[in-house]
């Protein structure tokens, strides 16, 4: 039996394949390649380059391969654009997300993990947020994860598959070992944009807004290792194939750093100063978020074992020194 992957090719996607591959999974991947590139699929791992949204091209994936769980990334991730984009939005990660499920459901997927988001619960205060809090999205991207989530619930009481939700917050980093990270350009990550003007590719970096009502003024996140994300899924898979009701988990470490704090991290492991600029506010960003992960740990037993932001910045600029050397970035 084979897991699927759905935006294989990209940033999380393709962490996760790193993961089941060491597993010893058998793996495809599905990828338009719009974000994700070639170059990252291991040489054992198949590749179909198709749309989530074309359910034909799903559906045939799903018998070629004989794909029994189904772990889905395929998306439009930026806060910002989907406030001035949002029926693109709506298109990529609520309607292709329903046409995932439907092929889904016509090939007798079993498991169906999705990759949703910290932003569904919108405007919270300093301290962690549990799953219980109800949504409340500030952005058209935070509710098109949240209308994702309820099709998911739904399609799955109507026919029998059963699911995991991985509400993420904000993940950085790269593989430790060197074999990936984020590529993607012009990304509007902090930790990578961080990385990229470390590196001399960018010449500063932009704070957005320096009077929310935090310790000092800028933005508080939660940053998640890509890895230790990837594994988070991992055990959702174990735990759905053993049986495990449907369920809902945030996915982070707990702890909140301001950009602020993130920008000083970098320039200490790095030992590069750089230049910063202050900007207005972005449309849709909330003063602060942070996870409370204890449900993650005790019901699906997931460890951390990057739990540290300088090894999270550290890795990040190892992988964008890396894109330097061989001429990818």
């Amino acid at each position: 039996m084979t897991v699927l992957v759905s935006g294989g090719a990209g940033y999380i996607g393709g962490h996760m394949v790193l993961n089941l591959v060491d597993r010893g999974e058998a793996v495809a991947i599905l990828d338009n390649l719009s974000t994700g590139f070639r170059w990252s699929v291991p040489s054992s791992v198949p590749l179909a380059v198709a749309d989530a949204g074309d359910f034909e091209a799903v559906l045939n994936t799903i018998r070629t391969h004989d794909v029994r769980s189904i772990i889905h990334f395929a998306a439009r991730i930026v806060v910002p654009e989907s406030v001035a984009d949002p029926l693109g939005y709506y298109l990529a990660n609520t309607v292709k997300t329903r046409a995932l499920i439907a092929a889904a459901v016509a090939g007798g997927v079993r498991e169906f993990i999705f990759s949703s988001t910290a932003a569904v619960y919108g405007e919270t205060s300093l301290e962690p947020v549990s799953e219980t809090q109800g949504p409340s999205p500030m952005s058209p991207y935070g509710t098109s994860k949240w209308m994702s989530e309820m099709m998911l619930r739904d399609a799955a009481a109507a026919h029998g598959f059963r699911y995991a939700i991985l509400r993420y917050f904000n993940v950085a980093g790269a593989d430790p070992a060197g074999r990936y990270g984020q590529s993607t350009p012009m990304a509007t990550h902090l930790i990578k944009v961080a990385a990229e003007v470390v590196t001399g590719k960018r010449t500063h970096i932009e704070v957005f807004g320096q009077d929310y009502p935090t310790p000092d003024g800028t933005c508080v996140r939660d940053y998640i290792h890509v890895s230790d994300l990837a594994a988070a899924h991992a055990v959702a898979l174990d735990y759905l194939r053993g049986g495990g009701e449907n369920i809902i988990v945030n996915a982070g470490y707990g702890r909140g750093y301001s950009v602020r704090e993130v920008i000083d991290t970098v320039r200490k492991v790095s030992g590069v100063d750089f230049e910063v600029r202050q900007g207005p506010r972005r449309a849709g960003d909330p003063p602060a978020i942070v996870a409370n992960p204890q449900k993650l740990r005790r019901e699906l037993g997931w460890v951390p074992r990057l739990d540290n932001l300088d090894a999270i910045v550290g890795h990040a600029l190892s992988w964008e020194a890396a894109l330097r050397r061989r001429g990818l970035g």
